[in-house]
C-alpha cells in the first residue's frame, strides 16, 4: 500500500491545497492546476523567465543553488530540473515557504530545502554556492547595497543572478573615475546617471518597497559589490560573475545561525 505522501494526488485535492495556500504570487503549473491564473503579470514568473533563460547554464549537475527570497519556488525548481545537486531557498515570510514545499511535493521534486531567513542572515548559513538567484528582492530592501555585500562577502562562490523592478532612464551608463567637486554634480543631472529612486511611503499599495533604480544603478551597484556583468538579457536582469570586492569594502561577520 502506498504512503499518504507516495500516492498520485487527485486535480481535486490540489486545487483544495492551492486554495488554502493562496494568495500565490508565483502563478505555478501543479498538475494542471494554476496557481494564480488571474495574476496581474500573467503566468508570472514563468513567462519573464523564458526572456533570459538561456544565459543560466543547462548543465548544473553537481552544481549548489542559493535562491534568495525564494517565494514559491519557481527558480528553485526550474535550478533542480537542471541538474543542480543542492538548492537551497529561503524567504522570510513561511506561507510562501509553505507554498514551495507543497509545489515541490506535487511535482516530485522533494530534495529541495526551503528554510526561513533573510538576505540578512547568509553569512549564518556557512556555506558558499555555485549560484546564487537574487531575482525580485532588491527594491524591497532599506540597505539594499549592504545586501549585495553580504552576498558577495558570503554565498556567492560564482554565478549571481540578479533582477529588479526599475524606473526611469534605461541605458548601462558607467561614471568616470572621478569628477570634480564643484563641476561634477552638474553631472547628477544626467537623465541616464545611477539614480536609486527612494520610496518614502507606498509605491503599488506595498510598504516594502523602498529603493527603485534605474538600469545604471542595478548595474553600478553589482560592480560596486564585486560582481562582473557577464550577460544582460534584458532591462531588469543581469548574470554575474563574483570578483574582488572593492578594497574599501567592509566585512560583515557571521553571527549566529541560520541552520
Amino acid at each position: 500500500m502506498l504512503d499518504a505522501k507516495d500516492r498520485p494526488l487527485v486535480k481535486a485535492e490540489i486545487e483544495r491545497r492551492v486554495a488554502e495556500l493562496g494568495p500565490w504570487f508565483h502563478d505555478l503549473d501543479l498538475a494542471g492546476v494554476r496557481t494564480a491564473p488571474d495574476h496581474f503579470l500573467w503566468r508570472y514568473p514563468e513567462n519573464k523567465f523564458k526572456r533570459f533563460r538561456h544565459v543560466i547554464p543547462e548543465d548544473l549537475t553537481g552544481k549548489s543553488v542559493l535562491d534568495i527570497g525564494c517565494n514559491a519556488g519557481f527558480y528553485s525548481f526550474e535550478m533542480k530540473r537542471r541538474g543542480a545537486e543542492r538548492v537551497l531557498g529561503i524567504d522570510h515570510d513561511e506561507r510562501y515557504l509553505e507554498q514551495a514545499r507543497y509545489a515541490a511535493s506535487v511535482l516530485g521534486l522533494r530534495d529541495i530545502e526551503f528554510r526561513r531567513a533573510e538576505v540578512w542572515d547568509v553569512g549564518a548559513l556557512g556555506e558558499r554556492f555555485d549560484l546564487v538567484i537574487f531575482m525580485g528582492v532588491l527594491y524591497h530592501l532599506r540597505h539594499p547595497l549592504l545586501a549585495l555585500d553580504l552576498i558577495h562577502e558570503h554565498v556567492a562562490r560564482d554565478l549571481l543572478l540578479f533582477q529588479s523592478l526599475q524606473a526611469g532612464a534605461e541605458g548601462m551608463f558607467e561614471p568616470d573615475a572621478d569628477y570634480d567637486f564643484f563641476d561634477g554634480k552638474k553631472e547628477f543631472d544626467r537623465a541616464e546617471w545611477p539614480k536609486l529612486h527612494f520610496v518614502e511611503q507606498r509605491y503599488a499599495n506595498d510598504p516594502t518597497n523602498w529603493w527603485v533604480p534605474n538600469e545604471a544603478a542595478s548595474a553600478g551597484m553589482l560592480r560596486a559589490a564585486g560582481f562582473a556583468i557577464l550577460e544582460h538579457p534584458e532591462p531588469e536582469v543581469f548574470l554575474c560573475r563574483r570578483g574582488e570586492g572593492p578594497a574599501s569594502g567592509a566585512v560583515y561577520p557571521a553571527k549566529g545561525s541560520a541552520a
